[in-house]
């Protein structure tokens, strides 16, 4: 890696971790300028605008979460162990992301509404098409209740695999433990044992 392409993955963190804090919106070019320790002004030798570094982190946090997810689907396996397959590697996906799960959790509103953008809304939809997949493929199977709601179903799974972004490190659950929980409450309930 080059001086140059390591001063901006530095320039990269450290705005994600800004727009993660205070907000992509909220968040200046002088702000991360003045965290990186150079003047706004030099912050434009590596990109354009703020947006730009903005698609950096959100294409980034998105062609990972697709990766894993294509390569689940790939496997072949049965949709459980699929689904079980996209929850392990979203979490450290997820923790690999935290800045940019935090921009789109704070600041979709405003992502949404701009055409830059509109690549999120497409490769969301992918996310939650692989998700109801498997779903529906497992409800034929007999693998999963012939009742459940796929939908509904992704939408509360998605958010709660969403939550541990807002946990602090050092809580008392490791990310295994946490995942391995998340599993066994949704293959076997709370009304039996694993």
């Amino acid at each position: 890696m080059t001086a140059t392409s390591e001063r901006r993955a530095h320039l990269v963190v450290l705005a994600g971790e800004l727009f993660a804090e205070k907000g992509f919106r909220a968040t200046t070019v002088r702000e991360i300028a003045d965290a990186a320790g150079i003047l706004s002004g030099s912050l434009y030798h590596h990109f354009d605008s703020k947006e730009s570094i903005g698609d950096e982190i959100l294409q980034g946090f998105l062609n990972d979460v697709l990766a894993d997810y294509r390569a689940a689907v790939d496997t072949g396996d049965d949709p459980r162990a699929v689904l079980e397959t996209i929850v392990r590697t979203s979490t450290g996906t997820l923790a690999r992301h935290r800045a940019a799960l935090a921009m789109l959790q704070n600041d979709w509103t405003y992502f949404s509404g701009q055409p830059r953008f509109g690549y999120l809304r497409k490769a969301l939809q992918e996310i939650e098409k692989i998700w109801i997949t498997q779903f529906e493929e497992g409800k034929r199977a007999g693998v999963f209740r012939a009742d459940l709601d796929a939908k509904l179903t992704y939408r509360l799974l998605r958010d709660i695999l969403w939550i541990p972004v807002h946990w602090q490190p050092g809580n008392q659950w490791s990310t295994p433990q946490i995942v391995d929980a998340f599993l066994s409450l949704l293959f076997h309930g709370i009304n039996e044992k694993p």
